[in-house]
């Protein structure tokens, strides 16, 4: 918003003036004194006093406003929906308009570098850290359905060849969504790896599940071994096929 001049016989009457004409309260404005009042030799030329005068610039007022300038910059005409939860602390911002895949850019790498620094300009200075969360056409959404099933895709593989996969490297908010979505999986789990912008997730086989497998295997080998000897056994250690052999070698003399 932009300044508002007020001239008056004192400040505090031209303060006055500002609240009515901005319809706010005091705590709500912020304003600087241009020239204080003065009294003239016994009362003549007396001159009035200036101030200037807007409303105060809220986390609302200031991400809208940056976001304008850098759309203007960008060639870009879209309207911008800001919803700020002073209690919470956190911000959702929506960008409406055509074409928005320039601003999304590659696996949203734009979208997160606008948030990124409409997140630097809110918290100057700020007493309270605020949350922003930057999104259009519904792209945090999709794209978090997205890496939701590429973690379960990801999971049944090395599931499948018991073997370790590393995926390509996300910010930290795409992190989470694949750690999230395999935290309660009983044979898989997650970490991450790498410094950033290159850290990655890596899934890879539990080790409750490598040791079942491997109880299983031998256990299964054990038995195989206790067969065959039980079948040497009963043919004069032959096996079931050199004992077929035998018999028919025995009837045919």
């Amino acid at each position: 918003m932009d300044w508002l001049e007020i001239t008056a016989k004192t400040v505090d009457e031209a303060i006055t003036e500002a609240l009515i004409k901005l319809q706010t309260t005091s705590d709500r404005i912020e304003y600087e004194v241009i020239e204080k009042e003065s009294s003239g030799f016994l009362g003549l030329f007396n001159k009035p006093a200036k101030i200037k005068a807007r409303m105060k610039q809220g986390a609302d007022y200031a991400a809208k406003d940056f976001l304008s300038k850098v759309f203007k910059a960008m060639g870009i005409e879209a309207t911008v929906e800001v919803n700020f939860d002073e209690e919470e602390s956190s911000m959702d911002i929506n960008v409406l308009g055509d074409d928005m895949g320039v601003l999304i850019g590659k696996r949203g790498q734009t979208l997160d570098s606008l948030q990124y620094l409409v997140s630097l300009v809110l918290n100057k200075g700020s007493e309270k850290y605020i949350k922003v969360k930057l999104d259009t056409e519904n792209y945090r959404q999709r794209r978090k359905e997205t890496l939701e099933n590429l973690g379960k895709n990801i999971a049944f593989k090395v599931k499948r060849t018991r073997k370790p996969v590393a995926l390509e490297p996300m910010n930290p908010y795409e992190r989470r969504i694949i750690h999230s979505v395999l935290q309660n999986d009983k044979f898989v789990e997650t970490h991450s790896e790498g410094e950033e912008p290159f850290r990655k997730v890596v899934v890879t086989l539990k080790k409750s599940a490598q040791q079942k497998e491997y109880k299983y295997n031998n256990q299964n080998s054990h038995y195989k071994t206790q067969y065959g000897n039980k079948q040497k056994k009963e043919y004069g250690g032959y096996t079931h096929k050199h004992r077929e052999d035998v018999v028919k070698t025995s009837e045919v003399e």
